[in-house]
């Protein structure tokens, strides 16, 4: 927790320094790793600490492994487990990237603007690029980022029997959605 409340200070602090970004403790990311044997494998977290930097098109996201919640406990300790993503030694996931074509983006102007956004995904250690599409809605004052794209666990260390057996997808789609 202390770290969290430092993490948004210094957030703040930045943004006060240079150019505001747009920040949000409430952006939600959904984990769906269903397959044809299993429904449950899907997960959400609406804790997550997102910013948007409208001058730069910087873009980060932070989520506590342990607060994605699944429908079925057994599945969340499992998830958070050792043999899993072992939340107590790797306890978030991160994105740090960039609004690719920045200047495509009319902050200023309502609308909906399709972007991709290229940057690094952080899970269980290990930084990966990648690089996905999204979609931002600007309304006034506020803006709404969403996105969905898949992973493979693998690339991040992530694998086992439930993945093996066909109950959990390799890939699992994410979905991505903050409102600044």
């Amino acid at each position: 927790m202390k770290k969290l409340i430092l993490s948004l200070s210094l957030l703040a602090i930045t943004g006060l320094a240079f150019a505001q970004p747009l920040t949000t403790t409430s952006a939600v990311i959904a984990f769906d790793a269903t397959t044809a044997k299993d429904a449950l494998p899907k997960a959400e977290n609406k804790a997550v600490i997102a910013s948007l930097n409208k001058t730069t098109g910087a873009i980060l996201f932070e989520a506590a492994v342990n607060n994605f919640s699944f429908s079925n406990p057994t599945m969340q300790g499992h998830f958070n487990g050792e043999s899993w993503l072992n939340s107590a030694q790797f306890p978030k996931f991160t994105f740090s990237g960039k609004i690719v074509k920045l200047s495509e983006v009319k902050f200023n102007k309502n609308g909906a603007y399709d972007v991709k956004i290229s940057g690094d995904l952080t899970v269980k250690g290990v930084k990966k690029p990648i690089t996905a599409k999204a979609k931002l809605v600007v309304k006034g004052n506020a803006v709404t980022a969403t996105s969905s794209f898949t992973i493979k666990l693998a690339d991040y260390g992530i694998s086992g029997t439930p993945i093996e057996a066909g109950k959990v997808s390799g890939e699992p789609k994410i979905t991505v959605t903050a409102q600044f």
